[in-house]
């Protein structure tokens, strides 16, 4: 089945010159050039994942995400502006799964959103992990706490999988990379850092009243036994 990526950015040269690169790939693309129409199109079932700049006219990227947020867990890779951290941080605490900065080389975006497409497909496992009072289904890719569903999003999922497959060790920030977002970390990139703060606003507390996941500076994060 054909992937459908929406392109949203109010730059039309570059927005039409991402589309034949993705449609030469195989993807189906959609444009939308405003905030609004962005929205309206991301809330489509037939959109997969969204490419999603920042600075766009009627309503900017990150509101886009925060309406987006509310009710559907879509794939998003934001495009940012070169240096621009705090739109970057801005985006990943309001759940984007990834970002590019801008000017973008098409064929990096392409590996994000492959990696990003990677993992929300699930393992295609059935197998089921439980820590605490979490349970958490590798093949569909469900988060169960107490027996009640918590959303997230393709990638705070897979970080979390990785931290409760290694349940009690450190999992190193590099290896958090690599497993969960698909590539090698770079300088001043705290991506990884940014899921983990927002697993632990939707987690909470563990049962106990202690933090779920232990931060080993210098080093990465662990989830803790209790």
């Amino acid at each position: 089945m054909q992937t459908t990526i929406l392109i949203a950015d109010d730059d039309t040269e570059l927005a039409d010159l991402l589309r034949q690169f993705f449609e030469s790939e195989g993807f189906a693309v959609r444009l939308a050039h405003d905030g609004r129409a962005a929205l309206s199109e991301a809330e489509s079932d037939e959109v997969d994942l969204v490419i999603l700049d920042v600075m766009m006219p009627e309503m900017n990227g990150l509101d886009v995400l925060k309406e987006l947020r509310k009710d559907k867990d879509l794939p998003v890779i934001m495009l940012t502006a070169r240096g621009d951290d705090l739109d970057r941080i801005l985006g990943l605490e309001l759940g984007a799964d990834d970002y590019v900065p801008k000017p973008c080389n098409p064929r990096e975006l392409l590996a994000r959103i492959r990696a990003v497409m990677r993992r929300s497909e699930g393992s295609g496992g059935h197998s089921v992990m439980q820590a605490d009072d979490l349970e958490l289904n590798q093949g569909s890719r469900v988060l169960l706490k107490s027996g009640e569903q918590v959303d997230l999003t393709s990638t705070e999922f897979s970080v979390l999988q990785c931290l409760m497959q290694h349940r009690g060790s450190v999992v190193s920030k590099r290896d958090l990379y690599l497993s969960a977002l698909g590539r090698e970390p770079v300088a001043h990139d705290r991506s990884v850092d940014m899921h983990v703060s927002n697993l632990r606003r939707k987690l909470g507390p563990a049962p106990d009243g202690e933090n779920r996941i232990e931060t080993i500076r210098g080093i990465g994060y662990q989830y803790r036994v209790s």
